[in-house]
């Protein structure tokens, strides 16, 4: 019974964490979100909804307006899997009658009929089968279904065609029917654990202008509130009510032209936290790429870089301290730090997503000589060029890789210097900003003094750290002396390598 209750509150308390991520942005006089509900909407999809502005507010999957997404949430205590069938199975979402592709198909043909204007999610804890054909049919990016694949095939006998026959006969549809139907559900993991929601929920507040509850404290008011709130009918809430639903509750700590201006940038997106809707500005450069791969007809020097000169020169004119939201590779974090450089004049702060979000900055926490230091290892390679090639290995061992990459591809290199924590590489090998600032001062100061030393040439950089350690060392850009950064091609659809990405300084155009 107690485990039961437990249980049953874990479920009550991801609910409401997902809403108060979505509620904050009513707070935001910049943000597209216009209303937000709870508890209410289409059957199935009514755990909490969300409408945006028309004009400035979400594009789908196609680059049309998203004007609502509702969101059902599914907390589970145990881990556990699921794939296609589970979706036309009652019992996967504890119903007697109507699955969630029943309910889906409802809600789609009473707030989207032409499969356009709205998106249903499925949010939960639970894992896609890796085996299973579901798992290869979510978009990484939106985490809508990929319609080509399903529909790549004219027959049910392939794997694709069993999917779509099993869905098709399921919901009594035909092929073009289940097309606009699946064209608005979208499947999303919720990879977090409840205390990094809280976690991450205390950044939402913090820019909302809302109380935040110290870390320590057990009691959480965000988690009740909202069904104190559902109790007393209030479901559904714009700008104006909600404000005043949070003034009485005695839920504002501060003005709201308090809070920080931030600025996005992103080449990738998280489906489920996306920086418009928390951000003062975004550039988004995720047209420019197909999944992590840059598309053919873009290029780093000539068209992400100066895209990223002129978002950012634009946002260091609001003041002296910046904070930078960087879902983007990490060329890009550094190419960021390139042009924010130590002589801009001003303090980036950067939300890093390593364990959880938070807010690293080159003064947050004072020295500590316990933090991981540099191991540093050069070798000398058998080549008649003059370059350096810097390995950075803090989250994992970049070195194996980059020495085979060497022997292939780069035979101007001549020496080759790895840079590794003392603690080994892992995702806890960096501890903050300020560790991040230094570490990469530290391995600017190496990698000039052996370049000097040597008289080498360009430097040749392989990255797998934080995205902050990355933007502090770009700062440091000028210090390096000519460099080309490299990216891990982690999708292995271009052998499965390292690309040249970008060089810097940019060279002037004939």
């Amino acid at each position: 019974m107690t485990q039961a209750i437990s249980a049953r509150r874990d479920g009550d308390t991801f609910q409401a964490r997902q809403f108060w991520r979505k509620a904050c942005l009513l707070l935001d006089p910049e943000s597209p979100v216009l209303r937000v509900g709870f508890e209410n909407g289409p059957k199935g999809f009514d755990d909490i909804w969300v409408e945006y502005e028309p004009s400035r507010g979400l594009q789908d999957q196609s680059g049309l307006p998203l004007i609502r997404e509702h969101i059902q949430c599914k907390w589970h205590v145990a881990p556990n899997s699921y794939g296609h069938v589970d979706l036309a199975d009652p019992q996967f979402i504890n119903a007697n009658a109507k699955s969630l592709l029943q309910r889906a198909l409802a809600a789609q043909r009473s707030h989207a009929p032409a499969g356009q204007g709205a998106r249903f999610r499925l949010l939960t804890n639970w894992r896609i089968d890796k085996d299973d054909q579901l798992r290869e049919l979510v978009h990484q990016r939106s985490h809508t279904l990929r319609l080509d694949r399903l529909f790549a095939t004219s027959t049910d006998r392939s794997a694709m065609g069993s999917v779509r026959k099993l869905w098709r006969e399921h919901l009594g549809l035909s092929e073009d029917d289940l097309r606009i139907l699946l064209r608005t559900l979208a499947v999303s993991e919720a990879t977090d654990s409840l205390d990094q929601l809280r976690q991450e929920l205390d950044l939402s507040l913090r820019v909302a202008g809302l109380r935040r509850i110290s870390a320590h404290e057990s009691a959480f008011v965000y988690d009740d509130v909202v069904y104190q709130w559902m109790s007393q009918g209030r479901l559904e809430f714009d700008r104006q009510s909600f404000r005043a639903a949070c003034d009485r509750e005695g839920l504002m700590a501060g003005a709201a032209d308090a809070r920080p201006r931030i600025f996005g940038v992103k080449s990738f997106e998280h489906a489920t936290d996306r920086l418009e809707e928390r951000c003062t500005a975004v550039l988004n450069l995720v047209p420019s790429f197909m999944d992590r791969q840059i598309r053919p007809e873009v290029d780093w020097q000539n068209t992400l870089y100066p895209e990223l000169n002129a978002f950012l020169m634009q946002a260091a004119k609001t003041g002296e301290r910046l904070r930078l939201i960087l879902d983007a590779h990490l060329t890009l974090s550094f190419a960021a730090g390139s042009i924010l450089n130590i002589k801009s004049g001003r303090i980036i702060e950067l939300e890093q997503r390593t364990i959880g979000k938070k807010i690293w900055a080159p003064d947050d926490i004072e020295p500590d000589p316990t933090w991981p230091s540099w191991t540093f290892h050069s070798e000398a390679l058998a080549r008649a060029g003059d370059d350096l090639v810097v390995a950075v290995s803090l989250t994992h061992d970049t070195a194996p890789r980059v020495r085979e990459y060497i022997r292939s591809v780069l035979p101007t290199a001549c020496s080759l210097l790895v840079a590794a924590p003392n603690s080994g590489s892992g995702a806890r090998s960096v501890v903050c900003g300020r560790h991040a600032f230094d570490l990469a001062e530290t391995l600017a100061a190496k990698a000039k003094a052996l370049r000097e030393t040597a008289s080498l040439g360009r430097i040749h950089l392989f990255i797998a750290a934080p995205g902050a350690f990355a933007f502090y060392l770009g700062q440091r850009q000028h210090t390096l002396g000519p460099t080309t950064i490299y990216e891990f091609d982690l999708e292995g659809t271009r052998g499965g390598s390292y690309q040249p990405a970008l060089s810097l300084p940019l060279r002037a155009r004939s």
